[in-house]
């Protein structure tokens, strides 16, 4: 799946900036691929790029459409179509990570066809995989967890690559969904994948490796939502991990879009370790990554320094202050990981 850019990001008529989260962790993670966003009326969500038209964006040099939105269900409002055959007959290829496929909507499908452009669903893969096993593989594994969905788990994975190659890890980020896939170019979106093969897509995308190779795989839903907890739990059970990372906003009383109330950083620590024990005996958490958007800098660097106390382990913004306290606890509880980057 070779998808080109520059891109045009759309992000429809969203109702609010977490919905565009897609969009916004490309502009965040690879800000020189795009030029602009497309929103239509009543959207509520702005990702800093210029607003530009599908003619202006292909004037540009816009080569793919990117649906850089998240939805309950994964559907297409049937008022997007449009916006789409536009792109496709402006000569830009459109790319998606929604659950339902570009190429099963008939209008959609026959645009493409006849201005011979392409349309990626990133959420599906052709890739067939092995039901998990749980066999213990070579190589170190670091995953995300949440008390909830949308708390920054991708966010947290990225920004520990970044930080912990810089101090000498041999450490890849790998991409569990469909922004991380747009972000890092490769992986697969987990919960579109048969829930039989959950973990074994996961042992899949994190295959055995050098004994200090780290693999910083992106986690998804909640242990705790009862919506996705599925898949959290069998990404967790394929991950094998050695380490994990909680991660949280602290804002929220109810978990997305249900109204469960989020559970406590203790239970998601304690019901973590005792699930991934099925496949890794040795995990164990390493820090705790917060949202602490909402907070002025005071609450924040307040709270994070509670939750340390509170926990013994380190907390970080890993966008607001950076994430150099984990990297820290890994390095001093993971010794011989240190200092082994790949050649080149």
């Amino acid at each position: 799946m070779l998808i080109r850019h520059p891109y045009l990001l759309f992000l429809g008529d969203v109702p609010d900036q977490l919905s565009a989260k897609t969009a916004q962790g490309i502009v965040d993670w690879r800000r020189d691929w795009c030029l602009g966003q497309l929103r239509l009326p009543g959207c509520e969500a702005d990702t800093g790029l210029p607003d530009m038209t599908v003619q202006q964006a292909a004037d540009a040099g816009a080569k793919t459409l990117i649906v850089g939105v998240v939805n309950a269900g994964g559907v297409l409002p049937e008022h997007w179509i449009g916006v789409i055959q536009q792109a496709l007959a402006a000569g830009l290829d459109v790319a998606s990570g929604l659950h339902v496929r570009l190429s099963s909507i008939p209008a959609i499908a026959e645009t493409a066809r006849e201005c011979g452009r392409e349309l990626f669903d990133v959420r599906h893969s052709d890739q067939k995989f092995a039901v998990g096993k749980g066999t213990k593989r070579s190589g170190m594994r670091l995953l995300t967890v949440g008390t909830d969905c949308s708390v920054g788990k991708k966010y947290a994975a990225l920004a520990l690559e970044k930080e912990m190659r810089a101090r000498g890890f041999d450490a890849d980020f790998k991409a569990t969904g469909q922004t991380g896939v747009f972000i890092s170019g490769r992986g697969v979106a987990i919960d579109a994948v048969v829930a039989d093969f959950i973990s074994g897509a996961v042992e899949w995308i994190s295959p055995a490796a050098d004994i200090s190779h780290w693999d910083l795989i992106e986690g998804q839903g909640s242990l705790f939502h009862p919506s996705f907890a599925g898949v959290s739990l069998g990404l967790l059970h394929g991950a094998q991990a050695d380490a994990f990372v909680v991660c949280h906003e602290p804002t929220r009383k109810t978990m997305r879009n249900v109204a469960h109330p989020l559970p406590s950083i203790r239970e998601v620590i304690d019901m973590t370790v005792r699930l991934g024990a099925l496949t890794n005996p040795s995990i164990r958490p390493i820090g705790i990554s917060v949202n602490t958007q909402a907070l002025d800098e005071k609450a924040a660097t307040d709270y994070l320094k509670r939750l340390q106390d509170e926990h013994f382990l380190p907390a970080a913004d890993p966008i607001r202050f950076g994430v150099g306290s984990i990297v820290e606890r890994i390095a001093a509880d993971f010794p011989l990981t240190r200092g082994a980057v790949k050649a080149g």
